[in-house]
């Protein structure tokens, strides 16, 4: 089997000799790679994960979890003739992402779920699951390029910058990087992906995109929260910078670092922001935009993903997103042991918080170094 070719996956076996795990959401994207490794000849095999009530999931729509999206991804597997498993996962998902996403929030942080869910569950338990079905690969339907370097697989943001998904990848290790597949990576636009999805006849051709973090009806952060944890909800003052009271909050929780409007504090002259929040005093603290500005973050947890160990650099010249939305900026990140380090930006960025992710990029091209989570606010 050595001296056969490779596979456009990359193995040295045919494409009937190749297993493949297809992590399946019900959305276009996943649906699609498994249509597309199924018309090429690989053995696939469909896998979706039940990651919360599924009574609450049906009805909900727009989320990537929910009972309606495990029925189309069902679908799929029938119209193209592959197997499709539903795996319960609602108690690892629950202790794993939802309880510190909760706990985070109240402690005044800005969680990033969906990283923790890859990192935590789709990457580690989905992907043993993949192995004990003996699969050669596990393939997904995100946006972002793995490609062969000097030093093995690398990762590398997607073809589309618009639906490029680095951010929440940031935290795939070597060894995982190893045994992903992205399919859709190189492709230059969605409707590229819908073309596809139209060629194969899936019925979920014209599905809408999914807005939400999935555990998260329309965006309604407080309302999971005050579920998962009741009584956090309390009122609280919102004060200056000089701990002057300027009104009341209905919760810490309903603010974010950086939100300007919905502050109930108009006609005091220049616009105030959410610089800082105080769970413990129940306090939510404002100030002029100027001091939303962060020059320097702390980071922990650091992935790295470069060719040489991270720490054997005093420092390393990189590009970096503290947001999923905005385009990566110049910084220079000082490793202060293998897995922290201090990340200082050329030009400052407003509203940085702990618990964001701080995902780092090469200078130049493509490629995805890591990233770490930034653990102390302002």
């Amino acid at each position: 089997m050595l001296d056969h070719p490779l596979n456009s996956l990359g193995l040295p076996k045919p494409p009937s000799a190749t297993r493949v795990v297809v992590a399946m959401s019900g959305g276009v994207d996943s649906s699609v790679v498994a249509a597309m490794l199924k018309d090429e000849g690989y053995d696939v095999v469909g896998v979706t994960l039940q990651l919360y009530d599924h009574g609450a999931a049906l009805a909900k729509k727009g989320a990537c979890c929910a009972g309606r999206d495990i029925h189309d991804a069902r679908r799929v597997a029938e119209t193209m003739g592959f197997p499709h498993y539903v795996l319960d996962y609602e108690n690892t998902f629950r202790e794993a992402v939802m309880e510190e996403f909760a706990d985070a929030y109240l402690a005044g942080a800005t969680p990033v779920p969906c990283i923790r869910c890859n990192e935590r569950v789709k990457f580690k338990d989905l992907l043993a699951t993949a192995r004990d079905l003996d699969a050669d690969c596990m393939a997904t339907g995100h946006y972002i390029q793995r490609k062969l370097g000097d030093a093995g697989p690398e990762l590398h943001s997607a073809a589309d910058a618009g639906r490029d998904q680095s951010y929440f990848l940031f935290s795939t290790t070597a060894e995982q990087l190893s045994y992903l597949r992205f399919p859709l990576g190189h492709l230059h636009s969605k409707a590229e992906t819908r073309a596809l999805a139209a060629k194969y006849g899936l019925p979920v051709a014209d599905k809408p995109d999914s807005q939400d973090i999935c555990f998260v009806p329309n965006g309604n952060y407080a309302a999971v929260i005050e579920k998962l944890r009741p009584g956090a909800a309390d009122p609280g003052d919102i004060v200056d910078l000089q701990g002057n009271t300027l009104g009341q909050h209905r919760g810490v929780i309903h603010y974010t670092i950086g939100q300007r409007k919905g502050l109930g504090i108009g006609g005091l002259g220049d616009p105030l922001y959410v610089v800082r929040l105080d769970p413990e005093s129940r306090r939510v603290i404002v100030g002029p935009r100027e001091s939303l500005a962060t020059r320097t973050i702390p980071v922990r947890e650091v992935n790295w993903l470069g060719d040489a160990p991270f720490d054997s650099a005093a420092e390393w010249q990189v590009l970096v997103k503290v947001r999923s939305t905005r385009p990566p900026r110049p910084a220079v990140i000082r490793p202060l042991s293998a897995t922290e380090a201090e990340v200082e930006l050329l030009d400052p960025e407003d509203g940085v918080s702990a618990g964001q992710a701080c995902v780092f990029y090469a200078p130049e091209g493509s490629r995805v170094l890591g990233g770490g989570w930034v653990w102390r606010g302002r």
